[in-house]
């Protein structure tokens, strides 16, 4: 029976991807936000223990994130969506509990468990991005989700800076928080009407691959095999240094900003990553070049704009230490520098975040086994955040880490380059476009006799 047009667009992929958007926007873009305030939008005095339980998150995603390709495949991508995005509201909760009681002990249990379900949350979003489109979209649909992703900075920062205006202390209000954990709860609800992706029909007439049910011990071979692909060894500095500049740029901003600044900092960071992830996703799927070329000239040009901001990020820290006690405002003679620069922070991490899902993406179609890459990434990328977190944790100079920071970043590059010059023009396994009825009705009875549902929720 043929399905209706609105249906068909409803299980497009370019629909698929806009809805997991904003999931991602209600979820872990408002953490975004929070995150981006610095010290959960609490007191700078709290410091401390925000990066305790950003140690915790990062150290319990990095172990789950591991497995999450198995749970992914096991359970399937909606559910495991929706049971990930449930982590984002109860840590907004704890800091809600910690505003109003300064409960410290829910705020790091609250991470560790935001931890565990963020692993899954993200190993299912890479395997719906990166296998639902046609390769020659993959970078322009990495931008749309990137770019819906990071409204919810803009939205948790609109919402922090309208809640916050008058606020001259240096914490966010009750407020705050209730809003937040709100905008997460519909975030949740949203991850339900995602759709199967056995429903999932490309524009060329090409379903998403359901590859056959795995066991449990089958699953977990095939996340040891991740560790035997040599292009994902040859990624893990550049994993590794992903998320590790979130400790220090968001330190910076807690400490030298005041809060209703640090809302307009994080307002203008998240959509410079807007900017900047839809102009890579333009750049890497542009057909005059073949995938290979325009991944290395795309990498080239990354790597000038990021070592530039790196290096005037240097130059800012020299100004400053840990010791900065006299927080600044928008109209402070001295505020434009400092603020062009955390926002040129945010272009620079959402195009190198965006390099990296369509470099991966263009190893397979396999939703599978991308699955298990996003897992391993996110895992290695939380790996580096617990660390960065811990050493911010313990006061070290703000000069090392910021030294930190730029040297993984630069030390990556080449690296990514070699996997980037091995990049193929295609890797299509999937069927071809059906030419009629009968060969749609006959690849579906194969699907539902051979590949059954582990990827199918």
């Amino acid at each position: 029976m043929a399905k209706s047009p609105l249906l068909q667009r409803l299980n497009s992929p370019v629909f698929q991807i806009v809805l997991l958007g904003i999931v991602s926007l209600c979820g872990p873009g408002m953490f975004n936000a929070l995150s981006g305030l610095g010290a959960g939008g609490s007191m700078s005095s709290n410091i401390t223990l925000i990066s305790s339980a950003n140690g915790a998150l990062y150290g319990c995603f990095a172990i789950v994130g591991f497995f999450a390709g198995t749970v992914t495949n096991t359970i399937g991508v909606k559910y495991t969506l929706t049971i990930g995005s449930s982590g984002y509201a109860i840590y907004s909760a704890a800091l809600w509990v910690y505003d109003r009681k300064q409960v410290s002990g829910f705020v790091i249990a609250a991470g560790a468990i935001l931890g565990c379900l963020a692993a899954l949350f993200w190993s299912a979003q890479g395997a719906i991005m990166m296998s639902y489109p046609e390769e020659k979209d993959k970078g322009k649909f990495v931008g749309i989700f990137w770019a819906l992703f990071n409204l919810g900075g803009i939205l948790g920062s609109v919402i922090a800076l309208g809640l916050n205006l008058q606020n001259s202390a240096g914490g966010v209000s009750t407020g705050t928080y209730t809003a937040f954990v709100v905008v997460m709860l519909i975030g949740i609800v949203a991850s339900l009407m995602l759709a199967s992706p056995s429903n999932v029909v490309r524009s060329d007439g090409t379903y998403v691959a359901i590859t056959k049910a795995s066991d449990w011990k089958t699953e977990l071979k095939g996340v040891l095999h991740v560790w035997k692909e040599w292009r994902m060894i040859y990624l893990i500095p550049a994993f590794l240094a992903s998320n590790w500049f979130y400790a220090y740029q968001f330190r910076v901003n807690a400490v030298y900003f005041d809060a209703s600044t640090r809302a307009l900092n994080g307002t203008m960071y998240w959509g410079l990553q807007i900017i900047g992830s839809i102009l890579i996703g333009l750049l890497l799927d542009y057909q005059g070049m073949n995938r290979r070329s325009r991944g290395l000239l795309v990498l080239a040009l990354m790597f000038l704009l990021l070592m530039a901001v790196w290096a005037g990020g240097f130059v800012f820290q020299l100004t400053f230490d840990n010791s900065y006690n006299n927080p600044i405002g928008w109209t402070h003679p001295n505020f434009g520098g400092p603020f062009v620069l955390f926002i040129l922070y945010g272009l620079s991490d959402s195009i190198y975040q965006s390099y990296l899902y369509w470099l991966m993406g263009a190893m397979s179609n396999d939703p599978s086994l991308l699955a298990r890459y996003a897992g391993f990434y996110k895992a290695v990328q939380s790996a580096g955040a617990a660390i960065s977190y811990g050493i911010d944790a313990a006061d070290i100079p703000l000069r090392w880490e910021c030294l930190v920071c730029w040297a993984l970043v630069f030390i990556s590059f080449p690296l990514i380059a070699v996997v980037a010059n091995n990049v193929s023009d295609t890797s299509e396994e999937s069927p071809k476009a059906f030419n009629s009825e009968s060969d749609n009705a006959s690849f579906n009875e194969k699907t539902h006799i051979e590949k059954t549902h582990s990827f199918d929720a």
